[in-house]
């Protein structure tokens, strides 16, 4: 596996590892919800100062993390990688390349926030809603 910059062209793929994986950790968002999320996802993109992606050794876009000021904005895998490291490595990437620090996570999401509290982030806050203003609460953490 090796990591590297995300092109506008592969902005689709990375969509559609987003949804892949929402859909494989997020059971409390509805399709509802999925189709609120999914143009608010791929307009995000571009904003993006620092977009990172995880490829498999045949180049294909595997997963991807996004950050902003320091601020994990985005860290998704293909659910088929999931538990393999590769969540590791981008996080290693973003902290060595974007000095990111502080990530949010969805409380309901529990195998986000022990991936997050095994890396070494501490509960620093919580907002009882999303950034869609959805009652997904949200965790503040930072190291």
């Amino acid at each position: 596996m090796e990591i590297g910059d995300v092109g506008a062209e592969e902005y689709r793929r990375a969509a559609e590892l987003w949804e892949a994986s929402v859909r494989a950790t997020h059971d409390f968002v509805t399709e509802a919800d999925l189709e609120v999320f999914r143009p608010l996802v791929r307009s995000a993109f571009g904003g993006i100062p620092h977009l990172a992606g995880l490829r498999a050794d045949d180049g294909t876009l595997i997963g991807f993390i996004g950050v902003a000021e320091g601020n994990v904005e985005m860290l998704f895998l293909d659910p088929a990688y999931r538990g393999q490291g590769g969540g590791t490595l981008l996080l290693d990437h973003a902290r060595a390349e974007f000095a990111a620090e502080k990530v949010d996570v969805n409380e309901q999401n529990p195998q986000a926030v022990g991936f997050y509290e095994h890396y070494g982030f501490k509960l620093v806050g919580r907002s009882e809603r999303d950034s869609t203003n959805k009652p997904y609460p949200i965790l503040h953490m930072t190291l």
